[in-house]
């Protein structure tokens, strides 16, 4: 198993244990090749991981057989084995009030090299209120003493209508998200690069607009979206050039925070839309990062974004994971 055991220094600022993993909640993604747009420029960030000056990262958040450490970096590792590749991001689920980062993190940082840590949220008005300024603090200061650079993506798929009850508005989101990274700032967790995740639904379906969220420039690194095939197959390509074209109004990096095919559908349709993925990310640069997102779940909502039984689909994920482009170093 590569990279799986941590360096002693890292082991010994991460020795606890991390927090149970929440599910994300985005469950819902026919080959077009959109033509590029042109180069994106370097972008140096100030804060978090920088992104590659060309090509893009690989990564993925893997279902374990078991939810500790040892489980979770097994199972990342038994992931890469099969893709064959030594992938570059390690996704992780917090809920709001979980402890991290922990052992968890020590093991996936040492299998990856670079975290993404989704982290959900609470009420915002609280939170915009201080009532929960030691708990931020904490996780805070426990980021910091991380000592290596980590994509935090806080409340992830904030315009979804079912979080509305918490998030509220596009003006309590933003002044939530303001506050928790001013306590970040406060203590010193610059290490954190902060990742802002609609669901790229919020730019594709009428009466969603997800980008009265943001935040403002200032206040991210990473410009992201979660895509999805969904039952129908919808086209990749057609999803996120609705989110392009607000990113490329901002001079950040984009990743792609989750997707996959949960529709098992005919073989060679879920391998096409995986291909697309591929031909999408190189004409577009502006892409830095693609996270996989790898369940089977056999309750309702049932997919199965694996490759277990999907070896068409797996020969398209190897084809990208062979090309040089996705392995920049």
């Amino acid at each position: 198993m590569k990279r799986l055991v941590a360096s002693v220094a890292l082991l010994a600022v991460l020795a606890g244990c991390g927090g149970k993993a929440g599910p994300p909640a985005s469950r819902d993604p026919s080959p077009t090749a959109t033509p590029s747009r042109g180069h994106s420029p370097t972008i140096a960030l100030q804060r978090g991981p920088q992104p590659p000056e060309t090509g893009a990262w690989l990564g993925a958040w893997v279902k374990p057989e078991w939810n500790t450490p040892t489980g979770r970096a097994a199972a990342f590792a038994a992931f890469e084995q099969q893709v064959g590749t030594q992938l570059r991001v390690a996704h992780m689920f917090h809920e709001w009030t979980d402890d991290f980062p922990g052992a968890t993190e020590t093991a996936l940082a040492a299998e990856a090299g670079t975290l993404m840590i989704s982290w959900a949220g609470s009420d915002t008005r609280s939170i915009a209120a201080g009532s929960y300024d030691p708990l931020i603090r904490q996780r805070a200061e426990a980021v910091k003493a991380m000592g290596v650079p980590v994509l935090l993506r806080w409340r992830w798929e904030m315009d979804r209508p079912n979080l509305a009850a918490s998030v509220r508005s596009p003006a309590d989101f933003i002044a939530a998200w303001k506050h928790i990274r001013a306590i970040f700032t406060d203590v010193g967790a610059t290490n954190a690069g902060w990742v802002w995740c609609p669901h790229v639904e919020g730019f594709t379906q009428p009466g969603r607009d997800a980008a009265a969220y943001y935040p403002g420039d200032d206040q991210v690194e990473w410009l992201c979206a979660d895509v999805y095939a969904g039952r129908e197959f919808e086209s990749f390509a057609t999803q996120m050039d609705a989110f392009l074209s607000f990113a490329q109004k901002h001079p950040k990096p984009v990743l792609v925070g989750e997707y996959g095919a949960t529709d098992r559908g005919d073989p060679p349709r879920r391998a096409a839309w995986i291909r697309e993925v591929r031909t999408y990310t190189k004409a577009h640069p502006q892409v830095k990062a693609l996270i996989y997102f790898a369940e089977k779940q056999n309750r309702k909502p049932v997919y199965d974004t694996t490759f277990a039984e999907d070896p068409e689909g797996l020969a398209a994920f190897r084809e990208m994971t062979a090309d040089p482009y996705f392995n920049p170093r």
